[in-house]
């Protein structure tokens, strides 16, 4: 897949130094704790896709959709847009391949994802506390989900911003 400027495409063997420096990144994890992060696991599975700066060749992180949107950025490629940009393409994909619904989660006191998801045009369904083994700082405040789903007569893409 390709957008504006992210080429996206499956993980390879060749992405596993990137992909492991991103789970290395405490402030890339920071809402996502370390325990069991291993986004080498992404390799040749489907729906997962690494994103690669189309200018510079440089990865930026990964984006997926399992039973969830996700994704992963660099903390150097951060505030660029590049999650909104990854993620749209793989919203895209998913509803023009007969998705009916995405979901994604987050925890409330992460506001830069939360930001991208209402972007994207998700919507906040409901905030939820789960009793985590190992805490992270701001668990307190709980986690949210997030979710879009085709619109009636629309065109199996998500929904235009503002509605």
């Amino acid at each position: 897949m390709e957008t504006e400027r992210l080429l996206l495409r499956p993980a390879g063997p060749s992405d596993v130094d990137d992909l492991r420096a991103l789970d290395a990144d405490p402030e890339v994890m920071r809402f996502l704790g370390t325990d069991g992060a291993d986004s080498t696991a992404l390799i040749g599975r489907p729906g997962y896709w690494v994103g690669i700066e189309r200018a510079t060749g440089d990865f930026v992180g990964w984006f997926g959709l399992g039973e969830e949107l996700g994704y992963r950025i660099r903390r150097d490629k951060w505030g660029r847009g590049y999650a909104t940009e990854g993620a749209k393409a793989v919203l895209d994909k998913a509803f023009a391949e007969g998705r009916q619904r995405v979901s994604a989660q987050t925890m409330a006191v992460n506001t830069g994802s939360r930001r991208v998801l209402e972007k994207l045009g998700l919507r906040h369904v409901r905030t939820f506390h789960v009793d985590w083994e190992n805490p992270l700082p701001g668990s307190e405040h709980g986690e949210v989900e997030y979710e879009i789903s085709v619109w009636p007569g629309g065109t199996g893409t998500a929904p235009p911003r503002g509605r």
